[in-house]
């Protein structure tokens, strides 16, 4: 077997990985083979790492397998693949399949959810050896050719830190999202938009983060990173964020998790309808309430009704505000998000650019206007910020950022902050970027 690679950009590895399949421009359509796989070898070589810590304490590799499927909690995840050798790595037992790959790889997965119930559902949702009308989805031959891209990096505890196979993970999704066209918005917001919600939203050691449209989690990783930037210098024990995430895609939702423990940070995701029955309820089945809340949600979703407000128990729709009307829930997921802060909450929110203009010429009443007038009445938003166009994969579309603070600082009392930044922009291709 040929050493890993040491000097190719992880990026660029990854990326090879996901082309070795069917090149890059059917890469997208296998993310749900290509994004387990890769955090399996970081389990593995993990995994190893731990081992060989083990190991020098107790003398081999040998007994350091036995001690950790004696004791799990030795390990972060404990992974029941054991090579012929034990001083093989770990992820050896996957690479040196040869016959049956899809089949073995799938085994597997599945061994290693059952072992670890923070997996379930997470390693062991894809079948690598399913079929479509008699025809594999993912031929050995191809999944063999993933295995061995994905075998020329190691992901252990002293290659890369997780930020970075974090960072990488998100390149990968970002470049899914490129070529996935109009599902890719669905699970992915461009970094730099992310970066500017969390730099403004300066979230403090220790606080709960929600986002209720989670995607793959990059907006709740960007929050932990901006954190961890702000408190550089003073203490490196900062308490790190609490994040929790909904997400209705059970592909997506399994995303966010890996990304998460990927990242290496503390968090929730639940899965299901966030709109219909969000899952963060406290003792008394309220809506739980966090420090800051940040979403990007799906733009302009017109399929809840004016019953769907009426019927809500959990107060999130108030009656001077109600049903922003059919056509849009934009402001029914703002009204979610306000009703989800605590009384010194802030949350920043993406928006279609209508969403703070439909109706404003009207004379008469607008629903989405009212709900508009009821936030800024209650003098609820501290900002709204005009992003340049073509930033976003799934539309051209510039989009807002509106920023809520429940407990605005007297001198911003009564006043909303517009800031236009639909010029700060640099070409890219094939989507524009807002540059450092």
């Amino acid at each position: 077997m040929p050493p890993p690679e040491k000097n190719k950009s992880l990026e660029s590895w990854i990326w090879d990985a996901a082309c070795s399949i069917r090149g890059a421009k059917d890469a997208p359509k296998y993310k749900d083979y290509i994004l387990p796989l890769i955090f399996a070898k970081r389990l593995c070589d993990v995994f190893d790492d731990e081992l060989n810590r083990i190991a020098k304490e107790v003398g081999s590799r040998k007994k350091a397998f036995a001690l950790a499927k004696a004791d799990h909690k030795l390990v972060r995840f404990y992974l029941p693949l054991v090579p012929d050798d034990p001083e093989q790595p770990v992820w050896s037992v996957i690479r040196k399949l040869s016959d049956k790959i899809g089949e073995g790889v799938t085994t597997h997965m599945r061994a290693i959810a059952r072992e670890n119930p923070l997996l379930q559902g997470i390693i062991d949702r894809v079948d690598f050896n399913a079929t479509t009308h008699g025809q594999r989805d993912l031929d050995d031959d191809r999944l063999s050719n993933l295995i061995e891209a994905i075998s020329t990096k190691r992901l252990g505890l002293d290659d890369v830190e997780a930020d970075i196979i974090g960072k990488s993970y998100e390149y990968l999704i970002r470049k899914f999202a490129e070529g996935g066209g109009q599902s890719a918005g669905e699970f992915y917001t461009p970094p730099e938009v992310g970066t500017i919600m969390s730099r403004v939203l300066q979230p403090e050691p220790g606080m709960e983060i929600y986002d209720p449209t989670c995607g793959s989690g990059g907006l709740l990783v960007k929050c932990e990173i901006a954190m961890e930037e702000s408190a550089k210098g003073k203490k490196r024990t900062v308490a790190p964020l609490k994040l929790f995430g909904q997400e209705f895609t059970p592909e997506t939702w399994a995303m966010a998790n890996m990304n998460m423990i990927i990242h290496d940070m503390q968090g929730q995701i639940e899965i299901g309808d966030t709109f219909k029955n969000p899952k963060f309820r406290d003792k008394r089945g309220k809506l739980r309430t966090f420090d800051r809340v940040i979403a990007n949600p799906m733009w302009n979703q017109d399929w809840f009704t004016e019953a769907d407000y009426d019927n809500d128990e959990l107060d999130r729709f108030p009656a001077g505000a109600g049903f922003p009307g059919k056509s849009s829930a934009d402001w029914g997921w703002v009204q979610h998000m306000h009703a989800s802060l605590n009384d010194k909450g802030r949350a920043a929110v993406v928006l279609d650019t209508g969403a703070a203009s439909r109706g404003s010429g009207n004379a008469g009443t607008n629903k989405e206007k009212t709900v508009r007038q009821w936030f800024v009445d209650h003098d609820l938003i501290e900002s709204v910020l005009y992003l340049p166009e073509n930033l976003f994969y799934n539309t051209t579309a510039p989009g807002i950022v509106l920023f809520l603070n429940k407990a605005k600082a007297k001198e911003r009392r009564g006043k909303v902050f517009l800031v236009n930044a639909s010029q700060v922009f640099e070409k890219g291709d094939p989507k524009n970027f807002i540059p450092e």
